[in-house]
């Protein structure tokens, strides 16, 4: 059978995805609850149904004593007392026992076994309720016009109240309703007249707008029912998953603190022999004990010695990044000039930027106050971009320093370099711990990609903001701000008011005060 070339295009949901699953464990399991359910709706949704109905009954039972006892009364104007005495009766016993079977239904636990029972009880009863009803309507009244007037009344006030006190049960709502309307329309049939036969028409139409209502109703209610399933549902599914991701990142950051500690642990023990081997390096390489009797030890001294030195640079990155994640780096405060320090850190990395052929410009705001941070800090953040800068930048490039105030009145230190920048994507790798961008990895300087992350720490926990912007093939800045609570402002000169002194005092001269220059933090 050749098979065609051409097939509709079905879009197939992947199996795989949550939200099909989710969709089809639900469909599975509402066609279960209908197999199950003894009114086509889930068994959850049938006692609830049960439940509305039964106290929607039993909040109208005064209502339903009053209607009986003023149609009982009016309709002894034409039966009789005794006649009418004996219906009131039987209905009194009907609605009574309505109303004992409703309270045993609330009372009684949700068993879905008990439903069609229950529900069966119910429809008989309404049953008797409405042929109840019939039979005073029925009863040869006259033929004049208040009582075709009266027996119409009485029909709609019935069907109307049965209709909406008996909506979550559309079988009961028929039952209470149809016997007194079929009683109501035949009498008006039989009286052969045109009006008759108009309340006849007028009594069939209004049972079929009251069961159409008595129909809305029950389905707004089941709509409200199947709506607040879904919502439950959709909470317990939230409250899991919510109990599920608080597990995790329970576990993560319990994982994470472990790997902090492990991490200083760990720097601790590498620097004790590292020292060792840095020291007798440098002793070997410097040939203080005698000259090497093969020369090519003296390189080799040497090699090992640079090596040390960059391990011991990056066992100290791992150390400061393992304390600042443990919530154990603790900032040494005080005042000290950002523009210094940048550029005490332009003359460190000076010689290194010279031997490559990059040129480093800088552009200081004059006159900046002080900043109140750990210097520290500020150094190694300064260091961790410049070097990061020299590192990427290609032969003959460019590096900008700047350092100035922001609009907020804080002070803000840049770094831009005229390097092959970064892809915008791989600016969060960047920023993230031992995180390296595309350019790091063919670069031949690799490092653990902590610069960053360091720096980045080092800046929140000053309280400023850490940016950093890139163009391919155009270049890099990091931008670093400090806020405005960190600058040191000079205030005017304090004096303190003494209290007025005695008259005989007040001949003696008065020793001047020193003035005294208090700087707070802030503008």
């Amino acid at each position: 059978m050749p098979i065609p070339s051409e097939l509709p295009d079905l879009a197939l949901p992947p199996e795989s995805s949550p939200v099909n699953r989710r969709l089809s464990s639900q469909h599975v399991r509402e066609a279960r609850d209908r197999l199950t359910s003894t009114s086509g709706t889930r068994p959850a949704f049938d006692y609830e149904l049960l439940r509305l109905y039964a106290q929607n009954r039993m909040s109208a039972s005064l209502i339903i004593l009053l209607l009986i006892g003023t149609i009982g009364f009016l309709s002894s104007l034409w039966t009789g007392a005794v006649t009418a005495g004996a219906w009131m009766a039987s209905v009194l016993v009907i609605h009574a026992v309505i109303i004992t079977k409703c309270r045993q239904f609330l009372a009684a636990p949700n068993g879905a076994a008990e439903m069609r029972a229950w529900r069966l009880r119910f429809i008989m009863l309404d049953l008797f309720y409405g042929l109840a009803w019939m039979f005073i309507l029925i009863h040869p009244v006259g033929v004049d016009e208040s009582s075709g007037t009266f027996m119409l009344f009485v029909m709609l006030l019935v069907v109307a109240v049965s209709s909406m006190l008996a909506s979550n049960l559309p079988m009961a709502v028929y039952a209470a309703t149809f016997p007194v309307t079929a009683a109501v329309a035949l009498d008006f049939l039989l009286l052969g007249s045109l009006r008759n036969y108009i309340l006849a028409a007028m009594a069939l139409a209004a049972q079929g707008y009251f069961a159409l209502l008595s129909f809305r109703l029950y389905s707004t209610t089941l709509s409200t029912l199947e709506a607040r399933a879904e919502k439950d549902a959709l909470i317990g599914e939230l409250e899991q998953s919510k109990a599920i991701s608080d597990e995790a990142r329970r576990r993560a950051e319990a994982a994470n603190i472990s790997k902090s500690r492990f991490l200083a642990q760990m720097s601790h023990e590498l620097r004790t022999p590292l020292n060792a081997i840095l020291g007798f390096s440098e002793v070997m390489k410097g040939e203080i004990f005698g000259e090497h009797t093969v020369p090519a030890y003296k390189e080799y001294s040497a090699d090992i010695h640079n090596s040390g030195v960059h391990l011991l640079g990056l066992i100290n990155e791992i150390l400061d990044l393992s304390r600042i994640e443990a919530g154990r780096y603790e900032l040494n405060e005080e005042s000290i000039s950002l523009t210094a320090v940048v550029e005490d850190c332009h003359h460190l990395l000076k010689l290194r930027a010279s031997n490559r052929g990059i040129a480093i410009h800088e552009a200081f705001e004059a006159d900046l106050p002080r900043l109140w941070a750990d210097e520290r800090a500020v150094r190694q953040i300064c260091l961790n971009l410049l070097s990061n800068a020299i590192k990427f930048t290609p032969q003959g490039g460019e590096i900008w320093l700047k350092v100035g105030w922001t609009a907020s009145g804080g002070q803000y230190l840049t770094c831009k370099d005229s390097g092959p920048g970064i892809p915008e994507e791989e600016i969060p790798i960047v920023l993230a711990s031992f995180g390296q961008g595309s350019n790091s990895i063919k670069s031949a300087e690799q490092g653990a990609g902590l610069g960053l992350p360091i720096a980045k720490s080092l800046v929140d926990l000053h309280g400023g903001t850490f940016s950093l912007k890139s163009k391919l093939r155009i270049g890099t800045e990091v931008i670093v701000t400090f806020p405005p609570e960190r600058v040191v402002a000079a205030m005017a000169p304090f004096t303190s008011e003494a209290p007025p002194l005695a008259p005989e005092a007040q001949a003696e001269p008065e020793p001047k005060g020193k003035k005294r220059l208090l700087f707070r933090m802030g503008l």
